[in-house]
């Protein structure tokens, strides 16, 4: 009767997925994506409906501020904001994880996406909320 040959274990494909890390935490990040993708779709078109609206109108300055001004326009755009550089944080994310096999570099460029896109939205929420207080003024 002939032997089987025993498994060759310094070849088994299970010794490369040890150690690799966990494969129950990349659900949350892909399901923020799908998320923040599904909340952009139709926050953006209301964003170029508004822009065409105000265009057709004469798109003074004065028009767009009392635009921006009216508290729903306000939450709308503060709204889109965060998902928006959310959605891009995710993304570069996933980018900057696949693509940069260096560990030190791939932490340090996560960290400053991070902080790249935190300072943007920070940005555009103050300037929402800037116009929004003093459109009334």
């Amino acid at each position: 009767m002939p032997m089987t040959p025993k498994k060759d274990l310094l070849n088994d494909p299970l010794k490369n997925a040890k150690g690799a890390g966990s494969t129950h935490h990349g659900h949350e990040h892909w399901m923020a994506q799908k998320i923040t993708a599904i909340a952009n779709l139709p926050l953006i078109l209301w964003l170029i409906w508004s822009i065409i609206s105000l265009y057709s109108n004469g798109a003074s300055y004065e028009l767009f501020t009392a635009w921006a001004g009216h508290p729903v326009h306000a939450i709308l755009l503060i709204a889109m904001f965060l998902s928006v550089f959310y959605h891009a944080k995710l993304g570069a994310q996933v980018i900057t994880e696949d693509y940069i096999s260096c560990t030190w570099f791939r932490k340090f460029k996560i960290i400053g996406q991070v902080l790249v896109f935190t300072l943007l939205g920070i940005a555009c929420i103050f300037s929402v909320l800037k116009i929004a207080f003093m459109a009334g003024v």
